[in-house]
């Protein structure tokens, strides 16, 4: 298979000179009001992820604050960053190269940043709403029902912005980052929809696995599809390569789409749920492999004779270590859909070990490595430290494979103590001390990775509004 037409994007796509592209076209307001809340988000939720891990390992601390009980941080916490720090950075990026693959201005700069506002009003209220205890007690969604109404609202804002922004674009052909964009758009819908609002209609164990089915596609269908749209992308951007199969992407898209809604049962394998739905979600999480294994044969195919670019280029380091976490997740999550190891694993320390390395080392590499590409271009500015984005790509990844295999290692041990009736469960709490020590000391090194990133965007940020216009114009 030869390598395919480059990534379309200014310059690179076969337009009519009368239609040369212009990139001083793109205000990228609502970009650059996404990427700031985003990171400052990233900062302070990192901030409750280290106490939430002390509190592993000192279960009194601060336990006589009723707001700063583990309760109240842990859904702070994930929806910190998967809302907080991860869509919105997301958002920020959609909002940055999806008029540059149309070579058209964003639709409208005025609802995107009026979808800026809601978010964080959304955010926010959600922030006061957790520490007052105020939620609904669902997993992944605990937001009030009036905050869910709000999230509903600003989707259906970034949807309809998106969409008339490639409704009107110049280029007729779409590149496959445009496919992921209009996927993620129309799939968050319908599974948020289905995890916040069709759970209010059922009970038991038809609510479970409304509810299963949203926690795993909230992954899946929204964290995935927008991961690889940015993947996708900044791979052959960052290094100047042609992406190596447009039919190879398009194959991993629609088997994606097809495979991922069937798979969050096998969270509740074992359990009072019927046979055929048990058999099926094995089934289609094994199939995953399918467009796991298309997209990141596409990159290391795209990649090749590239690698050495790994040195210099702190944008590729991020994305090309998330997609050796995107691989590990995804080879994963079909082994622990078999019922002998979710036997083990299932409800055991495994689990938040392997959510983790999907949010931060997959999703939230390939985040930060578009936001070290995208942040100095949208202010017409310089990276402010090469030093310190090699820094936090370390501390990332060294915190990161601590706390990941730590937690595999640590749940499969936990699920065989289970599984072991002469063993009393609160002998396998006190086992695991040394497992939650070494994760809060893994998380330490995470933090210090997102200080470094925030520090270093926040730092380029300020420096590009110091800057004159014609130094911000030489400098882009």
């Amino acid at each position: 298979m030869q390598k395919e037409e480059i990534i379309q994007d200014a310059g690179e796509i076969p337009v009519a000179a009368s239609a040369k592209y212009n990139e001083s076209i793109h205000e990228d307001l609502t970009a650059k009001l996404f990427f700031i809340s985003s990171i400052t988000y990233f900062f302070i939720v990192g901030i409750i992820a280290v106490l939430i891990a002390a509190k592993f390992v000192m279960p009194t601390l601060l336990g006589t604050v009723p707001q700063l009980t583990y309760g109240r941080l842990r859904p702070l916490h994930v929806n910190g960053m998967l809302f907080g720090w991860l869509l919105a950075c997301d958002m920020a990026l959609m909002y940055y190269v999806v008029p540059r693959l149309c070579g058209v201005k964003l639709w409208s700069e005025k609802l995107g940043v009026a979808t800026n506002i809601l978010w964080n009003f959304i955010i926010l209220s959600a922030v006061v709403s957790f520490l007052m205890g105020w939620n609904q007690g669902w997993e992944y969604a605990e937001l009030p029902f009036f905050l869910d109404v709000c999230v509903v609202i600003a989707w259906i804002m970034f949807g309809a912005n998106l969409f008339l922004t490639i409704a009107n674009r110049k280029y007729q052909t779409m590149y496959v980052t445009l496919w992921y964009a209009m996927g993620t758009v129309l799939w968050t819908a319908f599974v948020y929809l289905t995890g916040n609002f069709a759970t209010l209609f059922t009970t038991g164990v038809n609510q479970a696995n409304l509810n299963w089915m949203y926690v795993h596609n909230a992954v899946g269908l929204i964290f995935t599809p927008v991961g690889l749209a940015i993947a996708y992308y900044f791979i052959p951007k960052a290094s100047n390569t042609p992406l190596y199969s447009h039919k190879l992407s398009m194959i991993g898209f629609w088997s994606l789409a097809f495979v991922y809604v069937w798979t969050g049962a096998h969270h509740m394998l074992h359990g009072p749920i019927s046979q055929w739905l048990q058999t099926i979600t094995v089934v289609f999480s094994v199939m995953l492999l399918v467009p796991v294994w298309a997209a990141v044969y596409n990159f290391f195919a795209t990649m090749q004779g590239q690698w050495h670019q790994l040195r210099e280029n702190v944008s590729l380091k991020f994305l090309m270590s998330g997609v050796v976490f995107y691989l590990l997740t995804c080879f994963q999550g079909p082994m622990h859909s078999l019922h002998v190891v979710n036997a083990i694993v299932s409800k055991t320390d495994w689990i938040p070990g392997h959510a983790h390395m999907a949010v931060l080392g997959a999703f939230s590499f390939f985040a930060i490595a578009g936001t070290y590409y995208a942040v100095p271009r949208v202010f017409k500015t310089n990276l402010y430290s090469t030093a310190l984005g090699n820094w936090s790509f370390w501390l990332f990844l060294v915190g990161g494979l601590g706390f990941f295999v730590t937690l595999w290692l640590g749940g499969f041990w936990q699920g065989w103590q289970w599984n072991n009736p002469a063993i009393p469960f609160i002998d396998t709490v006190v086992a695991l001390k040394p497992v939650w020590t070494f994760r809060l000391f893994s998380g330490f090194f995470m933090f210090g990775g997102i200080v470094t990133f925030a520090y270093n965007i926040l730092a380029t940020i300020i420096g590009a509004k110091g800057q004159g216009v014609e130094t911000q114009a030489a400098a882009a």
